[in-house]
């Protein structure tokens, strides 16, 4: 099967993988698109499966990703998914190779990524990337980890580490308080927080504070490693899993 790369001029006319098929959140998913488009120009590589699958990988400079990390010389992957019938196909070593090839055309260190001491939504499975030779390189609060795969691990450079905000985050503590850090870094985050979430509040007489990372800047400074969606409940981390904000779904995350 063929892989192609988006791009600012093909990327009208192609899709983006994940939410194609959900017409509600068509909204968010063209925020998507228009944060590919501006992130191409900081070196962000989006390449697919050329197929109406959800199978991709982003990967970019670490120094512009959106990532609270410090990991000066490395690509940081962002979104990697294979799902679905396109699993167990060698679509995901296929995919890092290409991440690892243009890490090595840049003469970079290596790649790096956040991932979970268990699985979280929306971060690469941990587990899977030790077999590929990553290793856990840091750890931060609440089940986060950095790893790394070094392209030469007798480089001189610094190792990959959390931003300090990350490690002793400053968070709302407020009582019957829920928090949301989102970013339009994923199609469906948007409608899920300002839409579902919202109401889902509402409802149960929950106080909710919205943080949305507008800016790499923005989203270095952030308190929690998974800047496309977290969730906090009384200064406690929640979840990664963007369907907590639904009203169906909500009550087995949180108990009021």
């Amino acid at each position: 099967m063929d892989y192609i790369q988006l791009n600012a001029e093909n990327i009208a006319d192609e899709h983006i993988c994940c939410g194609f098929s959900d017409k509600k959140c068509t909204e968010s998913y063209l925020a998507k698109k228009a944060w590919l488009r501006e992130q191409f120009d900081h070196g962000l590589v989006f390449e697919r499966l050329d197929e109406r699958a959800k199978v991709f990988i982003e990967y970019q400079p670490a120094e512009n990703a959106w990532l609270p990390i410090e990991a000066d010389d490395y690509l940081a992957l962002a979104c990697f998914w294979v799902s679905g019938k396109y699993k167990k196909q060698g679509h995901g070593k296929r995919l890092l190779a290409s991440a690892l090839s243009a890490a090595k055309q840049q003469d970079k260190a290596g790649l790096v990524t956040v991932g979970g001491r268990k699985k979280y939504h929306f971060l690469s499975d941990t587990k899977w990337l030790l077999r590929q030779g990553f290793r856990v390189v840091d750890e931060a609060p609440n089940g986060f980890v950095l790893l790394a795969l070094d392209i030469n691990s007798k480089r001189n450079h610094k190792p990959p580490c959390f931003k300090e905000n990350v490690k002793s985050p400053s968070l709302n503590q407020q009582e019957k308080t829920c928090v949301a850090y989102y970013s339009n870094r994923c199609p469906f985050a948007e409608y899920h927080v300002t839409q579902s979430l919202q109401e889902s509040c509402k409802k149960r007489n929950i106080t909710l504070h919205l943080v949305k990372f507008t800016s790499s800047e923005q989203a270095q400074a952030s308190p929690t490693p998974a800047t496309i969606f977290s969730l906090y409940y009384d200064g406690q981390f929640i979840t990664t899993d963007i369907s907590a904000c639904m009203d169906s779904r909500f009550d087995k995350f949180i108990e009021v």
